[in-house]
């Protein structure tokens, strides 16, 4: 018998198994109480659902090192008739996986895109106030907002209306830029963090409390998978070409630099793997 038959049979099985899986209706993971003075990261998410996608490190950086995670709603998506449904399944996942939530306003932005940025100004300007003004509020030690050529135009959109508003804040604001990626692959990524089967379990969870989104295309049955494509990419992409690969399951891509004195700097030479026996707080202490 060919054993990589039963490997694969075992992974469209699962899969076929999970379409069957009901959305949502877990009890929240208990968390131990934030302290008053836990450092900050804010997930500027283009779209709810996107927090659990690129949560990996967010998620260890909240069991781990005891940090407050906030998921800044940038946008509810662009069907207005699922705008209220949306932030309902957003509240339900991130109180599921101990996320905080700031709305950017009352059904979240709308034209957060390039061609907005480009073309109407007017409407583009206040945007960029909103998202300044929470930044400014929040004080956040990281922000983690879509990479540049992220493929969706909300998301490339966010990408550039955190940099616009970081722009306005002076050079006195400093904060630690992690770029993620989900729908376009980032070119140099510089840090995979390893992820362990609970982590995964809890964002799969998480994922599946937007049931208005995975009823109609299940990526959150397909994250694992993603998750292990990116170790195959973080190997050579992050440790270095035809370097010894690590022997992580599930991984998370990210690029990591600082925002001060009014601009990105870089702030480590060449790409780091952040294990599971490493607290991922361990990024945010150099």
């Amino acid at each position: 018998m060919n054993p990589y038959a039963t490997l694969v049979h075992d992974y469209a099985r699962s899969f076929r198994e999970g379409r069957s899986l009901p959305f949502g209706g877990v009890a929240p993971v208990t968390r131990p109480p934030l302290a008053p003075d836990a450092p900050k990261a804010l997930i500027f998410s283009p779209h709810p659902d996107d927090e659990c996608i690129v949560g990996g490190l967010a998620l260890r950086l909240r069991i781990e090192s005891g940090w407050n995670i906030v998921n800044v709603a940038v946008t509810q998506g662009s069907n207005r008739a699922r705008q209220a449904g949306r932030l309902e399944e957003l509240e339900q996942a991130c109180g599921y996986i101990g996320f905080g939530i700031t709305q950017t306003a009352p059904n979240g932005l709308e034209k957060v895109t390039p061609k907005c940025r480009a073309e109407e100004p007017a409407v583009w300007a206040p945007m960029v106030q909103r998202i300044a003004a929470i930044l400014a509020a929040e004080k956040p030690a990281a922000i983690f907002v879509p990479h540049e050529h992220d493929w969706n135009g909300t998301h490339i959109g966010t990408h550039f209306l955190v940099q616009d508003a970081l722009a306005t804040l002076g050079p006195e604001f400093r904060t630690v830029l992690v770029d993620t990626e989900y729908w376009g692959q980032m070119t140099r990524p510089n840090l995979m963090v390893e992820l362990g089967e609970d982590h995964v379990t809890q964002l799969v969870t998480a994922l599946s409390f937007h049931a208005g989104e995975v009823s109609r295309n299940p990526f959150h049955l397909l994250l694992p998978a993603w998750m292990q494509d990116n170790v195959r990419r973080g190997s050579e992409l992050v440790g270095g070409q035809g370097g010894a690969a690590p022997q992580y399951g599930f991984a998370t891509l990210y690029r990591i630099r600082a925002w001060k004195d009014g601009g990105i700097h870089e702030v480590q030479a060449g790409g780091r793997n952040l294990g599971l026996g490493e607290a991922a707080g361990s990024l945010f202490t150099s």
